[in-house]
């Protein structure tokens, strides 16, 4: 089972003074709200996380929510025998997260694993589903620490964009 999580981090705390109702779209993506990140596999007791305090949290699970929607652009779905691929790059390093779907599975590895190392594997559509509530989930969060955020029109678009999935 997948589990994604963050945490804040306090050695890069948001500005005081920012009016979150007005931020946007790339000062939500890039300059708030950082911290690390995880996505775990349950069963297996194996994680794949950052541990660098600098991660733009709510621009990851923007990014993971993109990316699952574009390994899901070959027509056969979770038939086809071609791989898909797509990476999430950490803008302020060289450190990628790599994605591979192959019929209905998607291997996620990075950069900063060790080689011997196997790569998570989940279903395609547990991830769909896991990104997308923690996109939600993050908001809610962000959102009782922020009263503001949750009147920005960004915010509004993402969550039209990607909603929750039943």
């Amino acid at each position: 089972m997948l589990d994604i999580g963050y945490a804040l981090s306090n050695r890069f705390p948001d500005p005081p003074q920012m009016d979150y109702r007005r931020a946007d779209v790339r000062t939500l993506r890039h300059d708030l709200f950082c911290g690390d990140v995880y996505l775990a596999d349950t069963e297996s007791d194996r994680e794949l996380s950052t541990a660098w305090g600098w991660v733009p949290v709510l621009d990851f699970a923007w990014a993971l929510c993109d990316i699952v929607e574009r390994l899901d652009k070959d027509p056969m779905g979770s038939r086809a025998s071609r791989p898909q691929h797509a990476e999430l790059d950490f803008t302020e390093s060289t450190d990628r997260m790599l994605f591979e779907r192959r019929f209905g599975w998607v291997d996620i590895e990075a950069d900063w694993m060790p080689v011997e190392e196997a790569p998570l594997a989940f279903s395609f559509t547990e991830l769909r589903r896991e990104a997308r509530d923690f996109l939600h989930d993050l908001l809610a969060d962000l959102t009782d620490l922020h009263d503001d955020l949750a009147e920005n029109p960004a915010v509004w678009t993402l969550q039209a964009r990607f909603p929750r999935l039943s």
